[in-house]
């Protein structure tokens, strides 16, 4: 189970180190293997490879009615593998996708990890407790 937030830096050449204490969890998990993709939140979505393997099976499922979406999910996820320095390489591609510079959050969402652009999960979570709380948390208190 991944939790907490980490802020994190993107060198040059597009690699992000991953904390220690996911690092090591990811290593037994799955041996370092992890698949990136897209999520339309804008942001990206990092899985073990495992768990990715078992909801892409699910996401393939998806009817003809959600061809798109099976586009964003499938179509842009991309394998990696921790480098000897425990980075990994985000392709260019992803991280115009997830609007990624230097400065990036990467936050343990329990089965799987998202990696924001510092500034934009900022605007995010700013605009979500604007909105207010939504009705399906009415009933939920610490």
């Amino acid at each position: 189970m991944f939790q907490g937030a980490s802020s994190l830096n993107l060198d040059a050449k597009g690699r992000m180190t991953i904390p220690a204490r996911h690092r090591d969890a990811l290593q037994l998990q799955c041996e370092g293997r992890v698949t990136l993709t897209k999520h339309p939140d804008g942001c990206l979505l990092l899985f073990p490879r495992s768990v990715w393997e078992t909801r892409r099976e699910e996401i393939a499922k998806w009817p003809i009615s959600a061809r798109a979406w099976q586009r964003i999910f499938l179509g842009n996820a991309v394998d990696v593998e921790f480098d000897t320095a425990g980075r990994i390489l985000i392709a260019p591609e992803l991280r115009a996708a997830g609007g990624l510079t230097r400065d990036v959050m990467l936050m343990g969402m329990g089965s799987h990890f998202e990696i924001w652009d510092a500034e934009k999960l900022a605007e995010s979570e700013s605009s979500a407790i604007a909105a207010g709380v939504p009705d399906v948390l009415n009933d939920f208190s610490f």
